[in-house]
């Protein structure tokens, strides 16, 4: 009974109010209310550094319309003024021809006009195989790398290059920086000058140049004539087979001046890369073919996500290329020669 009165009594007292002690403010120094006035100023003025950049209230020159206008008209039709006429001409500036391009800036008597149809130069070496970003060269061919200052990983017979890009971007710089090379891209070559003389026969002079929008055009218009380059020798590195690939070679093969385009064969990179070095060649009098197109022209197979031989294909171009425009000089000397002598043999004897 006791126990139930205690528990009653317990559960029915009434709670006394909590006392709680009021807070009191400590007392700060004149030294404390100063930092704490310092923290939040400095607090103020990193949050202003953080808002700001060093282009806030930046102001452009003023320029005329007209005078950008000019810019750059003047100097594209300066460049196809001085390039009506040039040593060399690449077609085409993907891999080989950019090693071609690149090869031959070591050799700055010589006039190079690159013509590529796309709006970016590179064609399909701005990646690695199926869309991947690293790019595979096998060796010998790392030594281009090692040229051009580009890192890589050793795996021992090839090396591993981080992005296609990187060596593509790199190659690239190098070509068009050089004072003997100039690159006109968002231009295509519908087709060759070809002319014959009694000593070199038929042979390739040039190119004929349109812009690639309307040389895709052709259907859907009226004729739009084309332009042309004469060169003393043609680089065709138009790639392999599709819609304007391997150009050169099907032009070749439509005028007979060789037998037959038959395409590239099936993938083998072990014989597909030595093949395409060793028959990059002057194919006709003024005209060297590299690269994939040599697939197309030999019947050689496809080497696949593999570039050294792109490279390699392309400098040895640049070389066959320097070998054909010394047999040129040689042959004009000679001719200028014995023109000189027959004119020579012709004049009256001195009494």
């Amino acid at each position: 009974m006791a126990s139930s009165m205690t528990s009653s009594f317990v559960g029915t007292a009434p709670r006394l109010a909590e006392v709680r002690p009021k807070t009191v403010a400590p007392v700060r120094s004149t030294r404390q209310v100063c930092r704490a006035q310092s923290v939040k100023s400095d607090a103020h003025n990193l949050n202003q550094l953080i808002s700001t950049t060093p282009f806030d209230g930046l102001k452009f020159q003023p320029i005329r319309e007209a005078t950008v206008n000019r810019a750059m008209t003047s100097r594209y039709f300066k460049d196809m003024h001085d390039y009506a006429e040039a040593d060399v001409v690449i077609t085409g500036a993907g891999s080989a021809g950019l090693a071609c391009a690149y090869e031959l800036t070591k050799y700055p008597d010589v006039k190079v006009a690159i013509i590529e149809q796309g709006v970016a130069p590179g064609g399909g070496a701005w990646l690695g195989g199926q869309l991947f970003s690293a790019m595979i060269i096998r060796k010998p061919a790392h030594e281009l790398l090692d040229e051009l200052s580009i890192p890589y990983e050793d795996e021992g017979d090839y090396v591993v290059v981080k992005h296609a890009a990187q060596m593509t971007s790199t190659l690239l710089s190098h070509v068009l920086k050089a004072p003997n090379v100039k690159l006109f891209n968002a231009t295509a070559v519908e087709d060759l000058v070809v002319r014959e003389d009694d000593v070199r026969g038929r042979y390739v002079g040039g190119a004929v140049t349109n812009w690639t929008l309307v040389s895709l055009n052709h259907d859907t218009q009226m004729c739009m004539d084309p332009n042309v380059i004469e060169s003393k020798v043609i680089v065709s590195s138009t790639g392999h087979d599709g819609p304007m690939g391997a150009s050169g070679v099907k032009r070749l093969a439509k005028l007979g001046m060789v037998k037959d385009a038959p395409g590239m064969s099936a993938l083998d990179m072990n014989t597909a890369e030595d093949m395409i070095v060793r028959n990059t060649r002057e194919v006709v009098p003024g005209m060297v073919i590299c690269g994939m197109e040599v697939a197309e022209l030999d019947g050689a197979p496809r080497m696949g996500p593999t570039f050294g031989a792109m490279y390699m294909s392309g400098q040895k171009a640049a070389h066959c290329a320097l070998n054909s425009l010394r047999r040129q000089r040689d042959l004009n000397e000679q001719l200028e020669k014995a023109g000189q002598e027959a004119a020579d043999a012709k004049q009256p004897a001195l009494v």
